[in-house]
């Protein structure tokens, strides 16, 4: 039984991992200040939480100073999700606050990994971004899919990239001066549930709200929906976290995202699709839309890990709509 400190545990990604690794005998701890996580993701099937809250939750605020170091000094892993970020929309309009945000929220964990020593943690596992990756490789239509070792020379479009591969660098660095094992996923566009589907959430969530509150609320896409992502369902990354507990010590940066490069047009399409709606899909080219295009060479993640892609996104966007539906007609009905 490995004690195992999942950060921003009460996210989508975070919730479905710590349930995950509480199946499988672990003894999990969980800080998050709640930001965009909720406690009752934690619950299993019963509504009960799947951790003991009075004993492993801990609401703290990563971004401040030292917060950490009494849960970090009583684990042997870290598995360091949390951070700021959000949709399109609040990442452009808050890039300063984010890049300070995430810069001190990667730091002061680190430190507490730090003070802690190799003598107290056995490995570290660090969440980064695709964002990170170059915009000269994500501003085609045209889409290569993207190497590990194509991240430098950097040039992130977004202050989110750029506070998230500061958060890999500060990692080899730790790595090397503590020799605690460290390990970086950086992962594609994630989505699954439970999620935030609400005005700050990402492009699959917020289409899919859209879909079912439709045609009280119009079904507005960003942009021209040419735009593409690499789309990763939140169980495949949850396989990649745990693969990387195993396999993934000393490897330096591993994506995981899948090598297909899905557009907006046909992720808004199908979402109309699975709600058997008669909905007018309107774009709005006013409107930000990021990066054109980018899609995973996962080749490193299947050799290290022995990872692929397996949940086939028609399959795994019908289980997401299911569940905003669920959670929208619920609070429609209280």
């Amino acid at each position: 039984m490995k004690k195992i400190l999942v950060t921003g545990g009460c996210g989508m990604i975070g919730s479905n991992l710590v349930k995950r690794l509480v199946e499988e005998g672990n003894d999990v701890y969980v800080i998050d200040n709640l930001w965009r996580g909720r406690l009752a993701y934690l619950n299993d099937e019963t509504g009960k939480p799947v951790i003991d809250l009075n004993t492993h939750f801990f609401n703290i605020d990563l971004s401040v100073g030292n917060e950490c170091d009494r849960v970090v000094f009583n684990v042997d892993y870290v598995i360091h999700l949390a951070d700021i970020v959000a949709g399109i929309d609040y990442v452009f309009g808050n890039q300063g606050e984010l890049f300070r945000l995430n810069n001190l929220i990667n730091t002061h964990v680190f430190n507490s990994v730090r003070k802690a020593g190799r003598e107290r943690i056995k490995g570290l596992i660090y969440v980064g971004t695709a964002c990170s990756f170059p915009l000269t490789r994500q501003n085609s239509l045209d889409v290569v899919p993207l190497k590990e070792e194509e991240l430098f020379p950097a040039f992130p479009e977004s202050a989110y990239g750029w506070s998230k591969l500061m958060g890999q660098i500060e990692l080899g660095f730790l790595e090397k001066e503590v020799e605690v094992p460290c390990c970086t996923l950086m992962f594609h566009n994630v989505y699954g549930s439970p999620c935030d589907y609400g005005e700050r959430s990402q492009v699959i969530p917020a289409l899919i709200r859209k879909a079912v509150n439709y045609p009280e609320e119009p079904f507005h896409v960003w942009g021209s929906g040419s735009q593409g992502r690499a789309f990763i369902h939140v169980h495949d990354v949850v396989d990649a976290i745990c693969l990387a507990m195993e396999k993934g010590w000393g490897q330096g940066y591993i994506q995981i995202g899948p090598s297909v490069c899905t557009s907006i047009r046909e992720i808004a399409e199908a979402i109309v699709r699975i709600s058997s709606k008669d909905i007018e899909i309107v774009y709005d080219t006013a409107k930000p839309e990021g990066d054109k295009a980018r899609s995973a060479d996962y080749t490193k993640a299947k050799t290290v890990l022995g990872w692929e892609p397996k949940v086939a996104l028609e399959d795994g966007l019908k289980q997401q709509y299911e569940w905003v539906k669920t959670q929208i007609d619920s609070r429609k009905n209280h």
